[in-house]
């Protein structure tokens, strides 16, 4: 199990909404192992991609598959897109798919990676919406608890750019204008079976920290419960959840 095959149908919207002609320069923020670089790269044959990446890990990753498709017109570089100086008015569309959620100070981030899109160019991203309208983060928190003392988790918030009044004033104050919601309602896979469903799950950060809390039995029951909320959401195809997201378009003003 991989991030790109958990979003597939998702990111099969996404892709449609780019918009990304021949002889684009395209840069991909958070952009993982490079699916979305490399489609980028495909739609602008006579363009490019930029993809950049905190991993290290999935930069390395990212190169070697770009390099066993041959293709020649995509390049990645490991680094932090809130502060990375990118060439001035450089690209034609900026695209993201879940990279933009996580900036400390969302409005400086984006204001970064303004000033390396040209006049008119556009940003295109995929947030999720609020964690009520998403069926796998209430499964998850429902199984494991999340008791109202628990403290605040270390990890980034998914939810971050959920409401859409937060986001347009954050993109007005980076300089972008015309902003856009797309509602996108499709199923996210968590594995082949239950067996791989559980084990992605318990990789993730909250899991990791929602178990801790707990003791070795109220652990075991937790995951147990979790097994069967898995279960129920098992098909012939995998294990399935219920997502919604965003799909944000803006310009630059």
């Amino acid at each position: 199990m991989d991030y790109d095959a958990e979003l597939r149908l998702l990111n099969e919207v996404l892709r449609h909404s780019y918009g990304i002609e021949d002889h684009d320069h395209v840069v991909d923020i958070g952009c993982g192992a490079g699916q979305t670089t490399r489609e980028a790269a495909r739609m602008t044959a006579e363009g490019s991609a930029l993809g950049i990446e905190l991993s290290a890990e999935a930069i390395a990753r990212a190169r070697e598959l770009a390099r066993r498709e041959g293709l020649g017109n995509v390049t990645f570089e490991q680094a932090d897109a809130q502060v990375h100086p990118l060439p001035p008015e450089r690209f034609d569309v900026a695209i993201s798919r879940f990279g933009t959620m996580f900036f400390l100070d969302p409005v400086a981030a984006f204001a970064n990676i303004r000033r390396g899109m040209r006049p008119e160019s556009r940003l295109v991203m995929m947030v999720w919406q609020g964690h009520e309208q998403n069926e796998w983060s209430l499964a998850i928190e429902e199984s494991l608890g999340a008791p109202s003392e628990a403290p605040a988790s270390e990890a980034p918030d998914p939810f971050s750019l959920a409401d859409p009044a937060a986001v347009e004033r954050i993109m007005d104050a980076a300089g972008f204008t015309d902003v856009t919601f797309t509602d996108v309602r499709r199923p996210i896979s968590y594995g082949r079976d239950v067996a791989a469903a559980l084990e992605w799950i318990e990789g993730f950060t909250r899991t990791k920290e929602a178990l801790a809390r707990l003791s070795t039995a109220s652990a075991a029951r937790a995951l147990g419960r979790l097994r069967a909320t898995l279960a129920a959401h098992e098909s012939g195809d995998g294990v399935w959840f219920d997502s919604r997201a965003w799909i944000v378009k803006a310009r630059l003003r």
